[in-house]
């Protein structure tokens, strides 16, 4: 927890590994997920890099895996995950991967390819028996009734005709038979009419079974047709024609034998394939199952060995080429864990040369690094939504947990609609470790399950603000008695019976003895819920305890800057930063919340008729005047306010010119310049020969001659210093009056969430009760049906979100903005994440 509230200390540094032990090495590494490394190459092309091949060669086996799981999800199974994360081939195990993969890769398509003919073989036997079958109906027709027998010729020149009609005819009829789409077969029909002139006889039928189509998998019940005709012309036209249709075409006999003994033979070889498919599908399922039961840890193995030569190429080479470089960041708490990392990876390599880490001194800003964990990291991605951390830097997030959740409650205020939420994320996180609430592909659901901490909080705040507004529901609960007595009020008056009868509104006086017995324990009094007036109590309250806490918070933020100046060793900043925010801010806002809290005490009810206005006290404290007819809440009230004002005034110069002129006197003072060592030669060079030892390896010249930074770097730009003081300067001071005023949506959305809650009961609930009679236990079912709904739909994601979203600009803009810079980028850690391969 440490890190939490400031970013862990990360320093460059360089690792030298050997060629022969690189490989382990970067392995380890990536398993721990412990250093950042950055590219020493970064103007060399990718196809120029040293392990090209070997990526490729990973590439290559992503392409088999591909197919292999487009092969399996073809199939209808899906590849589960790694049960275990593998660590990183070495050489001698890649290559049995790849062998083995590609292996089964032609396996499958050899039994593919074969498990596809077949499937279409057997399929055009298939089409062939039921065209056979539905011809023979069609030119064996039966004799009519009462006609006597006609023998059959055995010529196959029997005309179709009548023979009285064309005994001059005697020509030989030829058959064509096939399958069409039934799609096609209107208009194959019409153009063959067309196009033969009628010299034909068509007949179509539908399939009795449906069957595959080979161009689009679909199952369809093709069109069996059988066309008779005369002349080798139209018998020319009628081919053409069912090419053009894709018509499948099959040769039919014309002997009544032969079809039968065609059919006989399409039986057996129908049997014959359907066992031959049977097998082979069986050996498809077999070597499906060595895929399925291989490929998650073959993709796990490669992915991380195509990782481990990326980071390989991002090394450089030492001028004897038997040492690469690595330049990472890395916290520096984990330093020693890196060294036995590399340790650890030189002796699985069996390399006899240890590899070693060295830290490098550098000017550049380190990453951030911010250790979370479950409970964490939903308010540190809120903190990071608006801009990550700069180096070092305040982290809002530890304080975030609980002004978050506050800040939210107080706008969402309500016993019911906090516990209903509560309820909702104490549920996801008793059941957390669920993988059916893990692994959802809803993004929304998703964004829930992440923040469940995060709303288990907000629901726990609101029931506590509930309590203090005394509203579940929007409904009053009498916890305790009240402290208002509505009978000591009826005996010490002269309410009469007219009296009560034209008044239906009652006054209660606390001045009277025994009315108000004192404050009530915890919250507001219920008596409050059935007053006339209690939304202008309620607004009053609310206003003053949303500028109070707006105060305080924005109060707070600026002294969390004091931590950022210390900590970066900026000490001017306290006195020409720190302390000119604090007077501008207290002298004018911190005294608002002293008049609040000041009236509060001083006046009772015995004198509030004759209490001043805080708003008008503070307009004439800007006009420096004063009204008779408001009254001073104390003596010597005017001049105080004048030395606030004059204080406040005053604190702005030095805001605005404060730092500007500290940087400028302490540019101009004498300095003592050290002359630079001469660079050492022979022997004692770096191993990255032409820079100096302690540099980034990969700086150029002019960076290791002027240190890391341009020749500018050190003649600091004074217009630019006082252009930036200058924004910050207008920026706070507008910015505490316009993030005062911002606070006021505490009262707004409070208010309006009461107001939604009491619309809804009014309007759903009390009418379910009111206009039933003696069936209302029956009909309140459906009305409570509709008020659970509404107020799930409209009370809590509705208004939670609005509630949600104004807490988090809240945050961001009036809080965040007072020290958090925010211009910094995460430390990104190169590691084999389980998730990552799934």
């Amino acid at each position: 927890m440490g890190s939490l509230f400031r970013s862990e200390e990360v320093c460059l540094a360089q690792l030298f590994l050997q060629s022969a032990s690189a490989y382990s090495c970067i392995s380890e590494l990536g398993e721990r997920g412990l250093l950042e490394f950055r590219d020493l190459n970064p103007k060399v092309s990718p196809f120029q890099r040293r392990f090209v091949g070997e990526v490729r060669r990973c590439e290559e086996m992503e392409k088999t895996f591909t197919f292999l799981q487009q092969e399996l999800r073809g199939a209808g199974r899906v590849p589960g995950p790694c049960p275990e994360s593998p660590r990183a081939p070495v050489a001698r195990e890649a290559l049995r991967v790849q062998e083995q993969s590609e292996q089964l890769a032609q396996e499958l398509r050899e039994v593919t390819r074969n498990r596809a003919s077949l499937r279409g073989r057997l399929r055009e036997l298939r089409q062939y028996l039921h065209v056979l079958r539905e011809g023979q109906r069609f030119t064996s027709l039966p004799a009519p009734l009462g006609s006597p027998p006609r023998p059959r010729a055995l010529s196959e020149r029997e005309p179709i005709l009548d023979p009285s009609l064309h005994q001059h005819l005697e020509r030989k009829i030829n058959f064509l038979a096939g399958v069409i789409h039934p799609w096609r077969v209107s208009a194959f029909e019409r153009l063959l009419w067309r196009a033969c002139r009628g010299y034909l006889v068509a007949s179509f039928v539908e399939m009795p079974e449906p069957m595959e189509d080979p161009v689009s998998g679909e199952s369809i019940t093709w069109v069996i047709f059988l066309i008779s005709y005369w002349g080798e012309q139209i018998g020319q036209k009628i081919r053409k024609i069912s090419d053009c249709f894709h018509c499948q075409v099959y040769p039919y006999p014309e002997s009544e034998a032969s079809r039968t003994d065609t059919i006989t033979g399409l039986h057996s070889q129908i049997q014959d394939l359907s066992v031959v498919l049977e097998e082979t599908e069986q050996y498809l399922a077999q070597v499906l199952d060595k895929v399925a039961l291989a490929l998650p840890t073959w993709r796990v193995q490669v992915q991380k060995m195509k990782a481990i030569y990326l980071i390989l190429n991002q090394c450089s080479f030492d001028v004897t080429e038997k040492c690469l470089i690595a330049e990472v960041w890395c916290p520096v708490r984990d330093l020693t864990q890196v060294q036995d990392a590399l340790r650890q990876g030189s002796y699985q390599s069996g390399s006899s040369v240890e590899c070693f880490v060295q830290r490098v001194p550098t000017s550049e800003s380190p990453p951030t690094l911010i250790r979370t964990n479950k409970f964490t990291a939903g308010f540190q991605s809120i903190v990071d939504a608006y801009g990550v951390a700069s180096y070092q830097e305040v982290n809002p997030a530890p304080y975030a947990i609980i002004t978050f959740p506050f800040i939210f409650a107080i706008m969402f205020g309500d016993v019911g609609h906090g516990l209903l939420m509560f309820l909702f994320a104490l549920w996801m996180v008793l059941y957390e470790d669920s993988p059916r609430l893990r692994q959802g592909t809803n993004e929304i659901w998703l964004t829930f399950f992440e923040g469940r901490y995060l709303i288990l909080l907000m629901g726990a705040f609101s029931v506590y603000t509930g309590f203090i507004y005394n509203e579940c529901f929007s409904k009053a609960t009498a916890i305790f008695p009240s402290a208002w007595s509505v009978a000591t009020m009826a005996n010490q008056s002269s309410w009469s019976s007219a009296y009560l009868a034209t008044h239906p509104s009652l006054t209660l006086d606390p001045n009277v003895t025994g009315v108000f017995r004192g404050p009530y324990p915890f919250g507001i009094d219920p008596i409050w819920s059935l007053a006339t007036n209690h939304l202008n109590f309620l607004n009053s309250f609310k206003m003053k305890m949303s500028v109070v806490l707006g105060i305080v918070h924005m109060g707070f933020g600026v002294v969390l800057g004091v931590f950022n100046h210390v900590h970066f060793q900026q000490r001017h900043r306290l006195v020409l930063e720190f302390l000119p925010e604090m007077i501008f801010l207290l002298a004018l806002f911190g005294y608002l919340v002293f008049l609040i809290f000041y009236k509060w005490i001083k006046f009772s009810a015995a004198d509030s008729l004759v209490a001043p206005s805080i708003l008008i006290h503070f307009i004439n404290m800007f006009l420096f005047t004063s009204n008779a007819e408001n009254l001073p809440l104390f003596p010597g009230q005017v001049p105080v306010q004048m030395v606030l004002v004059v204080l406040a005034l005053a604190s702005v110069p030095v805001l605005l010119l404060g730092t500007p002129l500290y940087q400028w006197c302490r540019q101009r003072a004498p300095r003592t310049v050290r002359p630079a060592a001469p660079v050492s030669t022979g022997e004692q060079e770096p191993l990255l020969g032409g820079q100096e030892a302690g540099n980034s390896v990969n700086a150029t010249k002019e960076d290791v001659e002027s240190g890391g930074h341009s020749p500018d770097a050190k003649h600091l730009d004074f217009a630019e210093i006082f252009m930036h003081q200058a924004i910050h300067t207008i920026e706070y001071c507008l910015g505490c009056v316009s993030n005062t005023a911002s606070y006021l949506r505490l009262w707004a959305l409070s208010l309006a969430h009461a107001q939604l809650s009491e619309v809804l009961w009014t309007m759903v609930m009390r009418n379910g009760f009111v206009r039933l009679s003696y069936v209302g236990g029956v009909v309140l079912v459906p009305v409570f049906a509709a008020f659970a709904v509404l107020t799930v739909a409209i009370l809590l994601v509705m208004e939670g979100l609005s509630a949600f979203l104004h807490a988090l600009r809240l945050h961001w803009v009036e809080f965040q903005n007072k020290f958090y810079v925010g211009a910094g980028y995460k430390l990104c850690p190169f590691a084999f994440a389980s998730d990552t391969w799934e």
